[in-house]
């Protein structure tokens, strides 16, 4: 008998990373997942391996930048396998430009849209059945860089993740006692694939000392398999070791500047 015999899980952003750890635990728990994200390939990967591992996953693209997509994907996973009892928002981008001195409209409502608005979406999505049911989770990760904005993740990526943590207090808030629980999970540098991303590209050195994605899978699991009686509002995970990012910093500082700005350090 697992601990999430039963349910439903959606995840995104499931493909790789932290996403793609926390479907695993999940699964191992004995949860149904849904498994989302842009990329159909990765996610039918994954499938594949939870099915090895005797779990039941189901791979499903989805734009999360669409609310379109969302809705219609949340109906079918609900026709097709069950109701969304549990939702893990673990999808996320950073902007290309991360100094808000150079930072376009565009590119932040489309950091903000991934990030934010998207989790507004699906969990107005998932959340009337969840309150049918009475009970229900809905677990995002948002980042350290909602307590700690700085040029690593960028301006448009800090704003959201705080944005995110508020909503997600919101939902505490407001629906706690209709059996709902709101989890958000803030962690420090992961060594994921957006890691590639980056304006410096971490060394293979320096990501050894960041949060393994399995670490906050963990954390995600843990949330999601306490007793209907228990839950975990809020929390931190974090490397154990502090690394020097101040290099990182300044090439990000200088990312989308325009050739003919006063200041640009001469290369």
């Amino acid at each position: 008998m697992g601990l999430l015999d039963g349910k439903v899980a959606l995840v995104t952003g499931a493909g790789t990373g932290i996403g793609k750890e926390a479907a695993r635990l999940l699964a191992r728990e004995g949860a149904r997942v849904v498994l989302t994200g842009r990329r159909i390939e990765p996610l039918r990967e994954v499938a594949e391996l939870i099915a090895a591992e005797d779990g039941a996953a189901f791979a499903r693209a989805l734009d999360v930048a669409s609310r379109d997509d969302i809705f219609a994907a949340v109906k079918w996973v609900k026709q097709e396998i069950g109701p969304v009892g549990i939702l893990v928002n673990n999808a996320g981008s950073a902007s290309k430009v991360l100094n808000a001195r150079f930072l376009s409209e565009e590119e932040w409502n489309a950091t903000v849209n991934v990030n934010l608005t998207a989790v507004f979406n699906l969990t107005q999505a998932v959340l009337p059945d969840m309150l049918a049911a009475g009970e229900g989770t809905v677990i995002t990760v948002s980042s350290l860089a909602a307590l700690n904005p700085n040029l690593l993740g960028g301006a448009a990526y800090g704003a959201a993740k705080a944005g995110v943590k508020n909503f997600m207090t919101f939902l505490h808030n407001t629906y706690r006692n209709q059996g709902i629980r709101a989890t958000t999970i803030l962690p420090g540098e992961t060594n994921t694939p957006i890691m590639n991303n980056r304006a410096r590209p971490p060394l293979e050195s320096e990501r050894d000392v960041m949060l393994d994605p399995h670490d906050v899978a963990r954390a995600i699991a843990l949330c999601a398999s306490l007793q209907r009686g228990a839950m975990i509002p809020e929390l931190h995970i974090c490397p154990t070791f502090m690394r020097d990012t101040s290099a990182d910093i300044e090439v990000a500082r200088w990312v989308g500047a325009p050739a003919d700005t006063p200041d640009l350090p001469k290369t």
